[in-house]
């Protein structure tokens, strides 16, 4: 009976699922801004390759 009091009152395992769960939430937050600025970043190769392109077609 001891042994199963002591289990209840343990908080030891509710602290790694606690911070289980705020890596993950952070994990989530950085794939959405990552993904959000690769379109960013794509377009803006985009319009630099292409600026490059035509101005080496000039010369």
């Amino acid at each position: 009976m001891k042994f199963i009091n002591k289990l209840f009152r343990d908080e030891a395992g509710a602290t790694a699922i606690e911070y289980g769960l705020i890596a993950a939430l952070i994990a989530v937050a950085a794939i959405s801004a990552m993904s959000g600025l690769g379109g960013a970043l794509k377009s803006t190769f985009n319009t630099t390759s292409s600026a490059l392109s035509s101005g080496n077609a000039g010369a």
